[in-house]
This record gives structure tokens, C-alpha cells and sequence, in this order.
């Protein structure tokens, strides 16, 4: 595909293609293996995810944006060219997502390593924008739209109004705290040792926003920090309640912190409207009911949560002229 126009989202966890001829078109994991000697890209993506912790010495599996944001400049740059060679994508005009929060100098380095990746032109649109307009809501109107993004690295609140953020909070919080925390509960409370991608698995198995969710237990499987020696364990859903907590406290202060730099005028909309939940996080068992329950306004999550914002990257075409006034 030559000169085509392609939606981003350029995410901590996952980085997401959109067209509007085939909506998305690639969906993999924001990883790169990179061999150290040569520096040569040897994967990226699902291939790459797959040798976190596997790895030889002399090749390093790495994610390269922390946060939201990009922390491996020329990692990153090497991703994003091996993923556009891999759709056989050239000289594209992206649109691509960025946190709220993101500083002018962020910003331009999304954009570089994009256009060193190949891309032709290179337009940013806000996360909270872009999420709502892949949710299918009318961003362009006066009218009051929340959209809580919870990410891999960060957690964007945002309230829209006529196609700009009215107010919108930014912390770096997400899913991959939510892995630390049951990382460390774990390691504490049994002296166990596991990988990222066990406590990804932990979490979407037994993790609950709800601490009444009903208890489930899974068997989880690591290294013994006193002997050494593989060993197994069963953890309870209420104990993985317990261990995210805190995240979820913080996701919950940013909420309220956004609500209340809300205009009077679009409060009432809010109320009638509710706050929409996209992002890998927010396929939490429980987190709707319990934000509703937290903050007294009705809450739901998008039909497809994970591609809501590269969908909307692509869509932002077709609202570019109230975009630019704004």
C-alpha cells in the first residue's frame, strides 16, 4: 500500500493500524527484539513479545515507550518501520494518538521517529478525541462526552465538547501497574518469583475492581526466592483485589479531580450521558459497577475497548475541519 492514509494508536502495550477500506489492519504488541552485537531488528510484535524473558544475552526483547510515552527513541523508530514493512505499508499519511498529558517534546519525538519510520505526513490528534470518536459519540457538538482511557503505561481522563478537551487529567497509571502490583503481592506474601506475563494472565483471570466479586481462585506457577526450585500456588480473586487497589484509587482521584474542573453547563449532560470506559484496562471483571457505585454516574465501556482510539485516529479525517478550529 503506497501513499495510503492510516490511523495510529502508538500505545505502552499495543500499537494499532487503522484504514478506513479495512479498519484495523494490524494489532500487536508494542515490542522489539533487537539483537545487542549487531543491531539489527530481529521481530517485533506478537513475535517479539513471545521472547520477553527467553532470550540469549546477546539479544534483548524490549518495550520502548513507557508511560505513554516514547522512553527508546531508536527502538521505537525501528519497531514502527519493521511493522509498516510487515504490512507492506509505504510512505503513509498517519494520524496518530498522543496522551493529553504529552509535552511539546514528546510530541515531536512521535512525530520523528514516525517520519524516520517512512511516513509521508504525520497529524496528532488528543487520545481522549480520538477515543470518543471511535466510540461513534458526536465529538463536534456542544454537548459533554467523558471518556476515561485506561492504557498500558497511562490513564487519560477527558471531558469534550465540541470537538476540544474542555478539561482532561493525565497520570501514569495503567495495566502494566496493575501487573507490578500483583508482582510484588506475590513475591511479599509467598516469596514467588514471576514474569510479566504471568501476572498479565493473573489479572485478567482473577483481578477484579469489585471487591465483592465472587472468588475465584487460579493456580499460578514461578521460581522460589528461598530455594530456588520451581513451585506452584493458588491465589484467590480477593487477594488480587487487595494488590491493585492502589492503582485503582489513583484511577479513581483522577476521575473525580476531572469532574470537578467540569463547567456547571455540562455537568447536566454528564449526569444524563454517564462516562464511557475504553482501553485494555478497562476490561477489569467489575471495574464498571464499581465506578458507577464510586462516582454516582452511570458508566460503560465501549464495544471494542482496545481499538476504539486507532479507530478513531483514522475517523479523525472525516472531522478535520472542526478539529482545526478548535
Amino acid at each position: 500500500m503506497f501513499n495510503v492514509e492510516i490511523g495510529i494508536d502508538l500505545g505502552t502495550a499495543n500499537t494499532l493500524f487503522y484504514t478506513k477500506e479495512k479498519a484495523i489492519i494490524f494489532n500487536e504488541p508494542s515490542v522489539v527484539a533487537i539483537d545487542t552485537e549487531s543491531g539489527n531488528v530481529l521481530a517485533a510484535g506478537i513475535e517479539a513479545k513471545e521472547m520477553i524473558g527467553k532470550t540469549p544475552y546477546k539479544v534483548t526483547a524490549v518495550r520502548p515507550l513507557k508511560q505513554g510515552v516514547i522512553a527508546n527513541y531508536d527502538a521505537t523508530k525501528d519497531m514502527l518501520r519493521h511493522m509498516l514493512k510487515k504490512m507492506n505499508i509505504r510512505k503513509p499519511k498517519v494520524v496518530v494518538s498522543t496522551p493529553c498529558g504529552s509535552t511539546s517534546v514528546e510530541k515531536r519525538a512521535v512525530k520523528d521517529a514516525l517520519l524516520s519510520a517512512g511516513a509521508k505526513e504525520v497529524a496528532m490528534i488528543d487520545e481522549p478525541v480520538a477515543a470518543l470518536i471511535g466510540a461513534g459519540l458526536p465529538v463536534d457538538e456542544p454537548r459533554a462526552n467523558v471518556v476515561v482511557d485506561i492504557g498500558g503505561g497511562t490513564t487519560e481522563v477527558g471531558i469534550v465538547s465540541y470537538g476540544g478537551i474542555v478539561a482532561s487529567e493525565s497520570i501514569p497509571r495503567g495495566g502494566d501497574n496493575l501487573d507490578e502490583e500483583i508482582m510484588q503481592y506475590v513475591r511479599k506474601t509467598y516469596h514467588l518469583l514471576i514474569g510479566e506475563r504471568t501476572a498479565e494472565a493473573i489479572k485478567m483471570t482473577v483481578g477484579s475492581a469489585d471487591p465483592n466479586h465472587q472468588h475465584e481462585a487460579m493456580e499460578v506457577r514461578g521460581r522460589d526466592l528461598v530455594t530456588g526450585l520451581p513451585k506452584s500456588i493458588s491465589l484467590h480473586a480477593h487477594e488480587i483485589h487487595g494488590a491493585i487497589s492502589e492503582s485503582l484509587a489513583h484511577i479513581l482521584e483522577s476521575i473525580r479531580s476531572t469532574l470537578e474542573q467540569c463547567p456547571p453547563e455540562l455537568s447536566g449532560d454528564i449526569v444524563d450521558e454517564g462516562i464511557i470506559l475504553t482501553g485494555g484496562g478497562s476490561q477489569l471483571h467489575g471495574i464498571e459497577k464499581w465506578l458507577s457505585e464510586q462516582i454516582s454516574v452511570p458508566v460503560q465501556c465501549a464495544s471494542e475497548p482496545l481499538e476504539v482510539v486507532a479507530t478513531g485516529t483514522g475517523e479523525a479525517l472525516t472531522f478535520r475541519p472542526i478539529l482545526q478550529k478548535v
